[in-house]
């Protein structure tokens, strides 16, 4: 039986992104945080940490950028950390179907969002988050975490889109309060919304992305044999629901184009998992009609493809 070929992801990653410097279609930029509304659509970097340790990045690599709902992956694993199962007690796990704002479903389910990545869902867990600390402390927390996960300290919180995000962010305000009148929200929704928009308005880069995403690429750990973040179980609990919630209503297609789990935000980035081989952060901030990067979803559907990475294929 002959050994699979090793992709050689140093001439995929360089032409992907010479490919996706030549498009034209690149989406639109998100414009209802106004901050976001004028990032030049014109960038896209793509980065890949290795489970031999290799990062290998082409494009913008070292723009940063905010990650909004990719913020979402790590505060769950926060949670998860501190509360366990209790955390399914106030969100589900379970696709939602609907934007990611939408409060129709909360109106017909008592108030418990579908699952922790749609905007309910995730205030809900950064409440359970704040049941142990202060709204500054939390936040503190959250950057600390993250820090640690890409292993570099210039992770930061953007003011300026946290502002735009207060200023803008009324339908999250009508989340908190509706799951406030349930129970599912128990602090205080403005003190809640206040560390949310924060940990949204973090900003990075796709080499930062990648490398803080390796812990679901290798069973919690930060490198094959390297330090522990979450437990195996958690990590894998997290990717499937990357895989099945992660892109919203169009996180069937997703899953069906690229065949790996991926979170995706409104200010274009995408982290993406080949569990076992690789942790992938992909950016350009043109948004397609469903809220997701055009050119990184894109982008990601050739890198799976001519690496064979999938969730689906035989080992």
């Amino acid at each position: 039986m002959s050994t699979p070929t090793r992709p050689d992801l140093h001439r995929i990653v360089a032409e992907i992104a010479a490919e996706m410097a030549a498009e034209t279609d690149r989406g639109v930029v998100a414009d209802y945080i106004p901050q976001l509304a004028g990032v030049r659509p014109d960038q896209f970097g793509l980065a890949v940490a290795t489970a031999d340790g290799q990062l290998i990045a082409a494009g913008d690599t070292g723009v940063p950028f905010s990650i909004q709902s990719v913020s979402k992956v790590f505060t769950l694993a926060l949670a998860l950390g501190r509360h366990g199962n209790a955390v399914w007690e106030r969100v589900g796990r379970e696709p939602s179907g609907d934007p990611f704002n939408s409060i129709v479903q909360l109106e017909h389910e008592r108030g418990r969002p579908r699952n922790p990545f749609i905007n309910a869902g995730a205030i809900a867990v950064t409440d359970a988050i704040l049941s142990h600390y202060a709204p500054k402390e939390a936040l503190g927390e959250i950057l600390r975490f993250i820090r640690f996960l890409a292993g570099d300290d210039d992770v930061a919180i953007d003011p300026a889109v946290a502002r735009s995000e207060k200023q803008s962010g009324f339908r999250n305000v009508a989340l908190a309060n509706f799951m406030r009148s349930y129970g599912i929200v128990t602090g205080q929704p403005d003190k809640v919304l206040g560390v949310y928009f924060h940990h949204c308005a973090i900003a990075m880069s796709v080499r930062q992305l990648a490398m803080a995403g390796r812990f679901l690429a290798f069973d919690g750990r930060l490198a094959p044999d390297g330090r522990r973040a979450v437990s195996a179980r958690m990590a894998r609990q997290i990717n499937a629901l990357m895989l099945t919630c992660g892109h919203y209503d169009g996180s069937g297609d997703f899953a069906f184009r690229v065949g790996l789990p991926g979170k995706s935000g409104v200010g274009g980035g995408i982290l993406a998992v080949a569990p076992g081989r690789a942790s992938i952060g992909c950016w350009s901030p043109g948004l397609n009609t469903i809220g997701n990067s055009q050119l990184a979803s894109r982008a990601l559907e050739r890198l799976a493809r001519r690496t064979g990475w999938s969730v689906f294929a035989a080992r």
